[in-house]
């Protein structure tokens, strides 16, 4: 009977332990597909910002473009809910039209990344931050600036994600 009882012990802590085995590199393998190089690159390891700027907004173009107005149409990479607004927040993309400006950019859809939202939102350091006008600028499909300078600062959040546009920021806040 002892025998038995040891032998029925070593078998179902052996099955236990092939399990937890399973599981975890099954729980490993998921983990790594789900967390590809697609997905990891779209938005890199970045802080939730508050969403500020819902579709149809419109936010002042911060670049020597020719463009004035933004108008929002869309935020790229957005996975919604339904009768929920898309929104964006700093150093997201969003298709765009320009209300007023140059007569060649009117009325033609463009890709501007958000610099600047009026909404305030909190840093991983405790601060609380916002800027006084709502701004992007106009990018291609790249993610390269289509004008050659910025008029104003520019969010951390948003320089950290794209270093072409830091690179023509006055300031960095």
């Amino acid at each position: 009977m002892f025998l038995n009882d040891s032998v029925w012990y070593h078998a179902s802590f052996f099955s236990l332990c092939l399990f937890c085995f399973c599981f975890t590199t099954t729980l490993q393998r998921h983990v790594s597909t789900t967390m590809g190089k697609d997905q990891a690159n779209i938005k890199g390891c970045r802080f939730r910002v508050s969403l500020a700027l819902p579709v149809g907004a419109v936010v002042n173009c911060a670049d020597n473009t020719g463009a004035k107005n933004l108008y929002i149409i869309s935020v790229k990479g957005y996975h919604g809910r339904l009768n929920r607004l898309p929104a964006a927040a700093l150093g997201d993309v969003v298709m765009a039209s320009v209300k007023k400006g140059k007569p060649e950019l009117r009325r033609k859809v463009l890709n501007a990344v958000i610099i600047r939202q009026r909404k305030s939102w909190r840093r991983k350091d405790g601060t609380v931050i916002y800027f006084e006008d709502n701004a992007g600028v106009i990018v291609n499909p790249k993610g390269e600036m289509k004008g050659s300078g910025i008029a104003g600062p520019v969010a951390k959040e948003a320089a950290d994600l794209w270093p072409k546009i830091s690179s023509h920021a006055p300031a960095i806040v």
